[in-house]
């Protein structure tokens, strides 16, 4: 890749970890669904000047039920829930190994011993951490982030299934126009007293800038410069520094909120990052690598 290439996947790798920190500035002045919505109105604005992708609206709205809408509803939920920023950026990385385990099921494809190894070396790392609930985080918010990672590997095989060869940057934005009608149905039964509209009056400065940031740039933004380095290189080369994101969340969060775990943690997330490692130069799908 040209230096300016891997500029470009940095740049990238780092708008994504660093969106972990900004979804919990967000969800100070807003609710889990209601900041779901709003992201996803903010991301879908590009639809009103880029065509449609030719893909079926059956498997558009599925994909982007399982893909956005149930991946970020449960992330979401789960910081709501005591989960941390840096703990869920790495703990979200497991949809690679349910994205390998659904297309196994699923497509047939059968994972390599490679990705077996990688797997089994992050399952390790999971165990190690979910050893430590209680100290650092709740159960809850381990569960409801794993729940988000196993949606987004739904998702990901979706993806695989249903739009192979479809461009990713009008796919990701027409994607973008489902989660927000579900996302506002919930909020109106979960936020009564304090619906979407009065919330936006009411939120601060802060939390409407993380909101645009994880609209525009972590979702908009990142994937067009994702999209165009897959269009050039190959997956191989472009997916190990999507890597780097989970390590910007971790290091984010631990300056901008202080976070700081049992060092029985830490160690779960090397390995988990390590497992990854070796699976990454395997992966084929144009959604695997992101957050």
């Amino acid at each position: 890749m040209k230096p300016a290439d891997i500029a470009l996947a940095v740049l990238a790798s780092i708008i994504w970890g660093g969106a972990f920190v900004a979804i919990q500035i967000g969800l100070e002045s807003f609710s889990p669904s209601q900041l779901t919505a709003l992201r996803f109105i903010i991301a879908c604005l590009p639809a009103l000047i880029l065509p449609c992708p030719t893909i079926g609206w059956g498997s558009l709205v599925l994909i982007g039920l399982t893909l956005f809408t149930g991946q970020f509803l449960l992330l979401f939920f789960a910081y709501g829930n005591g989960m941390p920023a840096g703990l869920a950026s790495i703990a979200m990385q497991m949809q690679a190994l349910f994205t390998i385990l659904i297309a196994a099921v699923v497509l047939g494809d059968v994972p390599t011993h490679r990705q077996i190894i990688g797997m089994l070396v992050a399952c390790v790392g999971l165990a190690l951490i979910g050893s430590t609930v209680g100290s650092d985080f709740t159960l809850v918010g381990l569960i409801l982030t794993l729940g988000a990672a196993l949606s987004w590997a739904i998702g990901n095989v979706l993806v695989k299934q249903t739009a192979p060869g479809v461009p990713m940057l009008p796919l990701v934005v027409w994607l973008s126009l489902v989660p927000p009608v579900p996302a506002l149905a919930l909020s109106l039964y979960l936020d009564a007293g304090h619906p979407f509209l009065a919330a936006l009056a009411a939120a601060s400065w802060k939390s409407i800038g993380a909101a645009v940031y994880i609209g525009a740039a972590a979702t908009t933004l990142a994937y067009a410069l994702w999209a165009s380095l897959l269009r050039r290189y190959s997956t191989g080369a472009v997916a190990p520094f999507a890597l780097l994101a989970p390590c910007v969340g971790v290091l984010a969060a631990a300056i901008m909120f202080g976070e700081r775990f049992d060092p029985l943690c830490y160690a779960g997330m090397s390995l988990i990052l390590l497992g990854l490692a070796i699976i990454s130069p395997m992966d084929r799908l144009p959604f695997f690598t992101r957050k």
